[in-house]
């Protein structure tokens, strides 16, 4: 009988074990299951983040990039430039700006436009340009001071932004205008020099024009006289209307020059040969020193001839009767150049105009009643031997001692030949 109930209760612990079993197995299924997929979530998660990382680094490598493009393009622009952003924090100033700042370029970085700029009206102008400009952006012109001068730039404005902003970045560029200004001077000089300088021939032709027109020459002697000075200046004009044509065409590049091998000796001779009535006039005596050597070079024959006929000339007008001019050509083998100069006794050039006897139109004012000239002459010499010849012509002068002009050009062709 007792055995029963222990059977009973052995056979339902038994039966509830299996039940607890079973719950337990499905519950441990089910959190399996729950885990699993808790951690397929997290695995998901933690690979969209890494995704987001790689491609906020691949964009920033990319915004990084970009940026140094654009750097790159600021830095090598030859006008000053400055960006700000919409805080008024300069982002980027290139090294042409440096002049302009209040530190260098790098410490500016990060810094506000207050600290960096020292010019009161171009900071205002930039901190106004935040609030928006027009589409083409604004620009107009200033003098800043640089330093101990002061210098005029043109001035760039153009914001960055959305027009729903209240405040947008600023990109500002200053392009220095001293150069240009000083080539409108220049112009401006070159204009008046040659209007003066045509002006002076032409007046005597029309005056003498004029004259015969209205019969005031009463001879055959004064006619041939009134003649003989419109023949003049009319040649006179002629020489500097070439003269101003070929200096142009060579500063423009457009002048083509004949080179070969030609014989300076040669030229040299022909020059004085063609020289020498002037210079009998005034009984000037004419040596000429040239190197036994072969002083033949590589160039344009006419125009080297060109340069020797301008210098002689030059020496036989400010000569006084009775002196001396010297003709030297020898050739230098260390520099491969041939050397050429003209020595006088003449009058001689102050130290403080020598350096400007190459400028176009200039004259020693004292020697303008000596000799007639253009001031064109030596001008068109330099262009010659320095710009077509790739020579080199100077001057040295003593006041009242006279003058020694000279100048120098490759051998070219016959160096390249013996090399």
């Amino acid at each position: 009988m007792l055995t029963q109930p222990l059977t009973a209760i052995l056979l339902l612990t038994t039966m509830a074990s299996a039940v607890v079993a079973v719950v337990f197995a499905l519950k441990w299924k089910k959190y399996k299951i729950e885990a699993a997929e808790a951690l397929a979530q997290q695995e998901a998660s933690t690979q969209h983040t890494i995704d987001q990382l790689e491609s906020a680094k691949i964009h920033g490598c990319i915004d990084r990039t970009r940026r140094r493009q654009v750097e790159a393009v600021f830095e090598v622009l030859k006008d000053a430039v400055i960006v700000i952003d919409a805080h008024g924090e300069v982002l980027h100033t290139n090294d042409i700006a440096s002049a302009l700042l209040t530190c260098s370029p790098k410490q500016a970085a990060g810094q506000p436009i207050d600290d960096v700029i020292s010019d009161h009206l171009l900071l205002a102008t930039i901190k106004d340009a935040r609030t928006g400009l027009p589409r083409e952006g604004r620009m107009y012109e200033q003098e800043i001071t640089v330093g101990d001068s002061t210098t005029a730039f043109e001035v760039q404005l153009q914001s960055v932004g959305s027009i729903d902003d209240a405040h947008h970045a600023v990109v500002t560029v200053l392009r220095d205008l001293s150069q240009e200004r000083e080539i409108a001077r220049l112009k401006s000089d070159f204009v008046s020099k040659a209007s003066h300088e045509l002006r002076t021939p032409l007046s005597s032709i029309a005056a003498y024009v004029e004259m015969l027109i209205d019969g005031d020459a009463n001879s055959e002697e004064e006619r041939s006289e009134y003649y003989a000075v419109i023949s003049t200046e009319t040649e006179r004009l002629r020489r500097m209307i070439d003269n101003l044509l070929n200096i142009s065409r060579i500063e423009a590049g457009l002048m083509h020059i004949d080179r070969d091998t030609c014989d300076f000796k040669m030229l040299v001779d022909r020059a004085v040969t063609n020289m020498s009535p002037q210079a009998s006039e005034k009984e000037l005596d004419i040596h000429v020193q040239l190197s036994a050597l072969d002083l033949s070079v590589n160039g344009d024959s006419d125009m080297l001839y060109q340069v020797i006929v301008n210098l002689l000339s030059n020496a036989i007008k400010y000569t006084p009767e009775g002196g001396r001019i010297t003709l030297s050509a020898d050739t230098d083998n260390l520099t491969r150049s041939l050397h050429f100069s003209i020595t006088d006794t003449g009058l001689g050039i102050a130290p403080d105009q020598v350096g400007k006897v190459f400028d176009k139109f200039y004259r020693v004012e004292n020697y303008k009643r000596v000799a007639q000239g253009t001031g064109l002459g030596l001008n068109l010499c330099q262009h010659i031997i320095e710009t077509l010849h790739s020579g080199q012509i100077g001057l040295e002068s003593d006041l009242g001692m006279g003058s020694k002009f000279w100048f120098s050009i490759p051998l070219g062709g016959r160096a390249a030949k013996a090399a």
